[in-house]
């Protein structure tokens, strides 16, 4: 029929693009040039080890570790810094004049007050993620940063892995243009929560898990989100009680986005990431988080640039590399808590539409407690680091 469309307006075939050089980017964990404060980490549970073992080999000077029982803290000096001083007592750490940053790692319910005493003592600190349990606390937080003339930020490692870190800067670089759409599949395996605290967190895989990809989309669309809708369910034959698998669709200005986790694949897993704008699109594509192929597609060629490094600790090392960056250079942090709170605006909405069965704008749950009906308990709270 005269005038039908050709096979490539189908989408049967695609263009023929040549290869060509992978553009530069500053994907890598920052370094300050030559600040380097005494540190100190609050909290030495659960993933501090991934904070310590990061610091270690970026050569971060972490000069205490401050637990409330004294044996944990001494097995992670004893482990990662030796000539580290070891306390029980956060009063006694924040009198330090030499200390000028806290990591703080402990669960989010008592991590609040931590947060705020340390600023009020004039210390810069990086909360461990999720920030708050609430969008009201975070602002109040940040806006108490700023009248303390310190940094606060927020321990997203997510946007230090090599492949989100290189797609990231590319659309911050406007390599693609304006952004149009984020699409993200992960399929994997996360029945080994079962019998563990985590299986206690009833949206555990969008709050827990996703919480790193609400992030990565946060930080590409800031405050664009308009509504967010969610729905999970449970695997046939998965054994952990919460369900792992859930989706979520977000709509924003001049876009959309889609997350889907499928938590319950026992074998071939694939982690897929795909960000298309009105000039481009980049791509990411593996069988795990940490290894992944990604590939920039504009008019002039596609390019596949050779990435170095490891979420794992790449990702820790980069949360506070930018801090102590931010803090050499006097200007907000990329993963800095304000800037946080359109991410968790993102994953309150999406637990809220799945308990209301309705889209949510972001911004109006203002907590988790208001998302969700679960009772609260210990891992809700933040099992993720138990100290």
């Amino acid at each position: 029929m005269s005038g039908a469309p050709s096979e490539d307006a189908y989408a049967l075939k695609a263009a023929a693009t040549e290869y060509i050089d992978a553009p530069e980017l500053a994907y890598q964990p920052p370094r300050p040039r030559s600040y380097s404060p005494r540190i100190a980490l609050v909290g030495a549970g659960g993933i501090s080890f991934a904070h310590l073992d990061a610091y270690r080999r970026a050569g971060f000077d972490v000069a205490v570790i401050c637990n409330r029982t004294l044996e944990k803290a001494t097995a992670r000096r004893d482990e990662f810094f030796p000539a580290a001083e070891i306390a029980c007592d956060l009063d006694v750490v924040l009198a330090r004049d030499d200390i000028e940053v806290l990591d703080i790692t402990t669960h989010p319910a008592e991590r609040e007050a931590m947060i705020e005493k340390a600023l009020r003592a004039g210390k810069h600190v990086l909360s461990q993620k999720p920030y708050v349990l609430d969008l009201d606390t975070g602002e109040r937080l940040a806006d108490l940063a700023a009248q303390q003339g310190v940094k606060l930020a927020v321990n997203q490692n997510g946007r230090w892995a090599p492949h989100l870190a290189w797609m990231r800067e590319g659309v911050r670089a406007g390599l693609i243009g304006e952004m149009i759409s984020c699409h993200i599949a992960i399929h994997w395996n996360h029945g080994w929560i079962k019998g563990t605290p985590f299986e206690e967190i009833d949206d555990l895989v969008l709050y827990d898990f996703g919480v790193h990809w609400f992030d990565f989309l946060g930080s590409l669309i800031g405050d664009r989100a308009k509504s967010v809708y969610a729905t999970r369910a449970r695997a046939a034959g998965q054994e952990a009680k919460p369900p792992l698998l859930a989706q979520a669709l977000v709509e924003f200005d001049g876009g959309q986005a889609s997350l889907v986790f499928g938590g319950a694949v026992p074998f071939g897993p694939q982690d897929r990431t795909y960000v298309a704008g009105t000039k481009g699109s980049l791509s990411s594509i593996g069988p795990d988080l940490g290894q992944q192929s990604v590939a920039l597609t504009t008019a002039a060629g596609t390019a596949t640039p050779a990435l170095s490094g490891t979420w794992f600790n790449d990702g820790f090392a980069g949360t506070m590399g930018e801090l102590l960056s931010a803090i050499e250079d006097n200007r907000e942090p990329l993963n800095g808590a304000r800037a946080n709170l359109h991410s968790l605006a993102l994953t309150f909405a999406a637990i809220a539409s799945i308990h209301r069965g309705m889209p949510v704008v972001p911004g109006t749950v203002r907590s988790l407690a208001e998302a969700s009906p679960a009772p609260r308990n210990c891992a809700y709270a933040g099992c993720i680091s138990p100290s």
